[in-house]
């Protein structure tokens, strides 16, 4: 997933299996440093990978952020916001989070309908060239169920 150039278009560029096994590691590492992260994403009836998406604050990071990355030959089926609420729901209901972002590359269109979908809002802020999207947990509404 993470050598097509599809999917690096917004995430730097294409990796290399050395590159993934890199930041396969930094992944794991997160959860144990921070002590939640991001969750492989699979289909529920075939058990087959799919992408990954969770929750991500390295440090430097302006805050808690939903991320989500679905395989380029599933897009349009509705798994980035299914992630996407998973991991909403998460950050506001496990984490404590009061605020949640997602660092979005302007230009990407498909993951801005997913934060419109979410019920992030354009803070009108950027980091490190992305637009930052945020959801409070004061008016977040649980998608679940």
């Amino acid at each position: 997933m993470a050598a097509h150039p599809d999917m690096s278009r917004y995430t730097g560029s294409p990796r290399d299996r050395e590159a993934v096994w890199d930041m396969e590691a930094a992944l794991t590492g997160h959860w144990h440093l921070c002590g939640f992260g991001m969750w492989a994403a699979e289909d529920r009836s075939s058990g087959e990978f799919v992408g990954r998406a969770g929750l991500y604050r390295p440090e430097g990071w302006p805050g808690i952020e939903a991320a989500w990355t679905i395989r380029r030959d599933r897009w349009g089926q509705g798994l980035a916001t299914e992630a996407g609420v998973a991991a909403l729901e998460f950050a506001f209901t496990q984490v404590g989070a009061d605020e949640v972002i997602s660092r979005i590359r302007p230009d990407n269109a498909a993951s801005i309908r997913v934060a419109a979908k979410l019920g992030l809002t354009d803070a009108h802020r950027t980091f490190r060239g992305d637009a930052v999207y945020v959801a409070a947990r004061r008016t977040w509404t649980s998608r679940i169920g």
